[in-house]
């Protein structure tokens, strides 16, 4: 299935990539770095950085905004908030929060893939609220009940 979206550019951001599919197969769509100049994250530092663009993401849908595999294996990049959500009525700038979690600080260049994005359907819901939930052989165990 293929959604059409509208997408703006920010006036500094025309020389960027568009949100691209790296494979055939990939969910998520690089997102790059709309800095003006280097940005270097000391190690626990965090930064929010502009995309550079704006979407229109249709009523039923979010896009999801998730850290990049490869900058949290390599130099300990992350996103604070994972996933961050875009809603369907933002038309802000797409920004993303970076952390350094690695122990050396890693400077980031204009143009840099720094996130990925994927769009997801949105199911909303009605609440319904009982005195008592139905009973589930797991009932109320969480957080590591099952054991390590």
């Amino acid at each position: 299935m293929i959604l059409c979206l509208s997408i703006q550019r920010e006036p500094d951001a025309h020389d960027l990539p568009l949100p691209s599919y790296a494979t055939d197969g990939a969910a998520g769509m690089d997102l790059y770095a709309a800095v003006a100049a280097p940005l270097t994250l000391g190690p626990g530092e965090r930064a929010r950085i502009s995309t550079g663009i704006r979407i229109a993401v249709p009523a039923g849908y979010e896009a999801q905004v998730r850290p990049r595999s490869g900058l949290a294996y390599r130099h300990g990049i992350s996103m604070v908030n994972t996933p961050g959500t875009i809603d369907s009525d933002y038309r802000g700038v797409v920004m993303v929060i970076l952390i350094n979690h690695g122990t050396e600080p890693f400077t980031l260049a204009r143009g840099e893939r720094i996130a990925q994005m994927v769009i997801c359907p949105v199911t909303r819901v009605e609440w319904s609220e009982t005195g008592e939930l139905d009973s589930t052989a797991r009932g109320d165990g969480g957080f590591g009940h099952t054991g390590r």
